[in-house]
């Protein structure tokens, strides 16, 4: 019984020194992988940047949504075919997509609000009266505009100089002459018109003229 004890433990001591030997094998090839997996990571990282780095400058699509730029078609599909020249079924008209010719074309086109489709318009269709001028429907080209003053700024004026649309200019009484030169009846409490004032050139309102003429004041008309 003693022989076949020892005969055990001698047994198990060679079967542990056998492991012990075995051990570091196994520490080397896990060294030796290692290096394999760094090598096969660094293949793949700079793929990873590519996908991130587009001409776009987009960020590749994180997993909680996506890019603009991430966007593709599925693979194998056709987009629709453009049926070109085939009327309406085609979904683009009868024009097949060039669009209209003339007025349609051009930038700005259009008859404006008025425009009636080509009948007569509005404007045109009005009776008009018999007579009328074109004085009153434009003032810009068609009225007279008076330069104007009132009679208390003559109170100051000297008899000896005749009044004209250049001397009211030149004694600052008129910025501009306009269509001519009226003098208004306005007047003012304490300011008295001299006497002996020549006029020429210059138009009157009835109270300006009655005023003047008690004043002693003489007319030259306009021609």
């Amino acid at each position: 019984m003693a022989e076949s004890k020892k005969k055990a433990a001698g047994s198990a001591k060679s079967s542990s020194k056998a492991a012990a030997k075995k051990a570091p094998a196994k520490k080397a090839s896990a060294k030796k992988a290692a290096p394999a997996a760094k090598k096969a990571v660094a293949k793949k990282a700079p793929k990873a940047k590519a996908a991130t780095s587009g001409g776009n400058n987009i960020a590749a699509p994180s997993a909680g949504g996506m890019t603009l730029g991430s966007i593709k078609p599925t693979r194998g599909s056709w987009p629709k075919r453009t049926r070109v020249g085939r009327g309406h079924g085609s979904g683009m008209v009868k024009t097949g997509g060039e669009g209209g010719k003339g007025q349609t074309v051009r930038s700005g086109g259009g008859k404006g609000p008025a425009f009636e489709g080509g009948q007569t318009p509005w404007a045109r269709r009005l009776p008009h009266k018999r007579g009328y001028s074109q004085k009153a429907r434009d003032i810009g080209h068609f009225r007279t505009t008076f330069a104007v003053i009132n009679l208390h700024q003559l109170s100051s004026w000297d008899p000896s100089v005749e009044v004209t649309p250049a001397s009211l200019k030149e004694k600052g009484l008129l910025k501009d002459l306009c269509d001519g030169v009226k003098i208004l009846g306005g007047t003012r409490d304490g300011a008295s018109l001299p006497s002996g004032l020549k006029f020429r050139a210059i138009l009157f309102s009835g109270t300006a003229r009655e005023a003047l003429a008690a004043a002693g004041a003489s007319f030259e008309e306009q021609a």
